[in-house]
């Protein structure tokens, strides 16, 4: 895809950046990584071995922030005194204060796999909430397909209707899932929006990459380096074959036929649906995870792709198990991007290379944080790993 004239396109941009907390009262991320927040920027996917690398600068971090309340309710009439950031543990001044103003610049990517055929018609059915709900009044949006391959299936435009066509007549394709390449085409495309507009990828699909030449580390770090926000719906192959007609429907399989690739629950049978389950809801913290994969640019296998990368860049990840569900997840995803407040600082200059941790607190009780808990400044020498590195 012409990665070297990607990169070269981008290596001049300097945006704020960080990753996604969950839960508020973030922790430092313990584990294989340094810990240390602070505002600079990382190295993109590595350079050509010809090319010289350039050292990046960050001059303004901007975060996404959710709030909500024990019952999972948005809490959307804060102020920005009621708001704390922290870099290395050290407050920050919030130069900025807005409450979803920006205009947005939104790339659809949806699995078109064989494997989830079956589900096309309800992500269909989920067009009209996306044009209403995520791009709203002032959005513009792109759509891409990927299975074996990655499409453009309709480029960036304002033209709500053009885009909801192009989502009911999404086709199937073979039975690849290029996840990883088509976010990066996704980032291609926003990389070319205006530095003002705030940049999205809404994915649906399948938790898990097959085929792709990028890493997902390298997705993250760009992400983090463009101030992209990736939100996700989880598509399951069980529910998939579920919806088949009876004569369409074949037994479901976590693994390669005869193979269990961990151990069950305690009490429960090796199944291929309790496989399933048990492959995205793995122990390991997820944030630690996040820090590693972007520091190393590398892939992880057997946890879910979708979560991890919305959890590295601040955004909303919901899984679609029941009928009418996806329906239901990109109403969520609408409702939060726009009830997001955006905060903004300025981090101290001459930031050490490495991995930066960033807390957003509330100081009213009993409410829960979902921003970006880092990012990552790679040294200009750092030497990359393969795109298809495992680890």
């Amino acid at each position: 895809m012409g990665r070297a004239t990607n990169f070269a396109k981008w290596l001049g941009f300097v945006f704020g950046l960080g990753l996604a907390l969950p839960v508020f009262g973030q922790s430092q991320p313990a584990g294989p990584l340094p810990v240390k927040p602070g505002a600079q920027v990382q190295q993109p996917p590595p350079l050509p071995q010809n090319q010289k690398p350039t050292v990046f600068v960050v001059k303004v971090v901007i975060l996404p922030v959710a709030v909500a309340n024990n019952s999972g309710q948005a809490v959307l009439d804060l102020t920005q005194k009621d708001f704390q950031v922290f870099e290395d543990g050290k407050p920050q001044q919030i130069t900025r204060f807005d409450q979803g103003g920006d205009p947005l610049s939104i790339v659809l990517v949806v699995e078109t796999s064989s494997r989830v055929e079956p589900l096309l018609p309800e992500i269909s059915k989920s067009g009209i909430i996306f044009t209403q709900m995520v791009m709203a009044g002032n959005g513009e949006a792109a759509v891409l397909g990927y299975n074996d391959e990655v499409d453009l299936l309709r480029p960036m435009t304002t033209d709500a209707d053009r885009i909801l066509d192009a989502i009911n007549h999404i086709k199937p394709g073979l039975d690849g899932a290029r996840l990883y390449d088509a976010l990066e085409r996704a980032e291609d495309i926003l990389e070319a929006e205006p530095a003002e507009r705030r940049r999205i990828i809404v994915v649906i699909g399948e938790k898990n990459d097959k085929g792709s030449e990028t890493a997902l580390g390298q997705v993250l770090r760009r992400a983090q380096l463009t101030n992209t926000t990736i939100y996700s719906i989880g598509l399951s192959t069980t529910a998939a074959e579920f919806r088949q007609p009876p004569q369409q429907k074949k037994d479901v399989q976590a693994g390669p036929a005869g193979t269990y690739p961990m151990s069950p629950p305690p009490g429960t049978a090796q199944t291929p649906q309790v496989m399933d389950d048990e492959m995205g809801n793995q122990s390991i913290p997820i944030l630690p995870l996040v820090a590693w994969l972007v520091q190393h640019g590398a892939n992880v296998v057997g946890r879910n792709s979708l979560e991890i990368a919305s959890a590295g860049t601040a955004g909303l990840h919901e899984g679609a198990m029941k009928q009418g569900a996806i329906e239901k997840d990109m109403n969520a995803i609408g409702n939060d991007i726009h009830g997001d407040y955006l905060l903004a600082y300025n981090p101290p200059a001459n930031e050490p290379y490495g991995y930066h941790n960033i807390e957003v607190r509330v100081l009213k009780p009993h409410l829960h944080v979902r921003a970006r808990p880092g990012y990552y400044i790679a040294p200009p020498n750092q030497s990359a790993p393969q795109p298809g590195s495992q680890n």
